[in-house]
């Protein structure tokens, strides 16, 4: 049996018996992990909010060779989401851990995107605008998982997106109007690519600089939310999710 100490982020956790819960959580240093957290159920818990969704926490576990989960001894809380300035922004942390959870591959260590989550998590706490922030987690998510199509010319006649662009399916191209289909498509303005390239050079705490509109930000959220069905072959539960809170939030400001 192997003792680790490494930090990690929380993604989700549930319920092993009456007592205990099962956590999945991706370590700086190790990859993501499942680990039992003995007595986490219980209301006098050791591991209080150091379980919620998003968490960034010092972690303790025992491993065991040829045993898929490991054994939690302490989770230390280091960032929680529970401190964002922003009532709207914890309706996402679930969709954020839901997304790393899903991209990352048991035990094998993924640095570049356990700090993309960890500079999230902190730009979250930090009140930087959720539209932009996850917009910009999705769009970094895909790059770095060589999904995201190309923004510097259109992919079928080499053109400079200077008027927009079309996300194509199911091609998953960004072409220009000229080379899109009339139909299947999904628009991108100038202002919606504008974002796209000026995230592509900053940190998530300098969003508040970066100027995002209510429709440049939808168009991003449909195109966003087409790759990633597209590549993982599925709807997320936390998409739905979100799309019900929305529309629940929208007819409250309608009323």
């Amino acid at each position: 049996m192997s003792l680790h100490t490494t930090e990690a982020l929380i993604l989700r956790t549930y319920k092993l018996n009456d007592a205990d819960r099962i956590v999945v959580f991706l370590t700086r240093d190790r990859g993501k992990k499942r680990g039992v957290a003995k007595g986490a159920r219980r209301m006098r818990s050791r591991f209080g909010a150091g379980l919620e969704p998003f968490t960034r926490a010092s972690v303790v576990y025992f491993e065991k060779e040829n045993r898929e989960l490991v054994s939690l001894n302490t989770v230390d809380t280091l960032r929680s989401p529970l401190s964002a300035k922003e009532p709207e922004a914890l309706g996402y942390v679930g969709y954020l851990a839901e997304l790393i959870d899903e991209w990352a591959p048991d035990s094998d260590p993924n640095e570049t995107l356990f700090r993309l989550g960890a500079a999230t998590l902190d730009a979250l706490a930090d009140a930087v605008p959720i539209e932009r922030l996850v917009r910009y987690f999705e769009y970094w998510l895909l790059r770095l998982q060589g999904v995201y199509p190309s923004l510097a010319a259109c992919q079928q006649c080499g053109q400079e997106l200077m008027e927009g662009a079309r996300l194509t399916a199911p091609a998953r191209l960004l072409v220009c109007r000229d080379c899109a289909a009339s139909n299947g498509s999904i628009v991108l303005s100038p202002q919606a690519l504008g974002f796209l390239r000026a995230a592509g050079s900053v940190s998530p705490a300098r969003l508040g600089s970066i100027d995002l509109t209510m429709g440049a930000a939808r168009e991003l959220e449909s195109a966003h939310r087409a790759l990633i069905a597209w590549h993982l072959e599925k709807e997320l539960r936390s998409t739905r999710v979100l799309r019900h809170w929305h529309q629940q939030s929208w007819s409250r400001n309608i009323q």
